[in-house]
């Protein structure tokens, strides 16, 4: 008879993260089962608390774990900040799931904590703007905070459009959505 082996550890809980994204980016952290994620990840429920402590647990792991993904897939670049708005509009719009979760987290956990992981990268983030602005290859017309915001912002523009807004969203081609993006960005840090 052959021996059991349990899967590893990592590959449980990257199951289970990639399961939970799909279930609370269609329904949120109220609307996400448990059951469910477990379920998509071969799994169970008590793994889910055994990784991630409850299911706040793992929404917030998943948040973190998607912006992570997100700054190190499109790393700041503040020698060419439309560029880099350019290519966070494109990790989103190839990655829709992450606004939506990133919406969800707004809404569901707003009262709650901050995660520290998302405080600290965009504390360092704010940083390379502020040195950026003081080597003057940015102007200072915002402060680092306000500045490194309205990039993001600009950046998720089209991703973050509502229902209401399809139709103006649908008139303007996907590639002109990202010209768009830049050339507000271009404008933002040339004034």
């Amino acid at each position: 008879m052959a021996r059991f082996t349990p899967p590893a550890a990592d590959a449980v809980r990257a199951r289970l993260l990639l399961a939970a994204r799909d279930e609370f980016a269609t329904a949120g952290l109220v609307g996400g089962k448990v059951e469910r994620i477990a379920a998509a990840a071969s799994s169970n429920k008590a793994q889910v608390f055994h990784y991630f402590g409850s299911k706040e647990g793992l929404f917030d792991a998943l948040v973190e774990q998607t912006v992570a993904e997100t700054f190190d897939l499109v790393p700041l670049d503040t020698d060419d900040l439309p560029g880099f708005a350019g290519r966070l509009h494109d990790s989103w719009t190839e990655r829709p799931w992450a606004q939506r979760l990133a919406t969800w987290h707004r809404l569901e956990r707003a009262s709650a904590a901050p995660l520290e992981a998302i405080v600290e990268r965009r504390t360092t983030m704010v940083a390379e703007v502020e040195r950026a602005q003081r080597a003057g290859v940015l102007p200072r017309s915002y402060r680092p905070a306000v500045l490194l915001g309205l990039v993001l912002h600009l950046a998720a523009f089209w991703s973050e459009a509502s229902a209401e807004s399809e139709a103006l969203t649908r008139a303007v081609v996907p590639a002109r959505r990202r010209q768009i993006v830049v050339d507000a960005v271009t404008s933002l840090v040339c004034s």
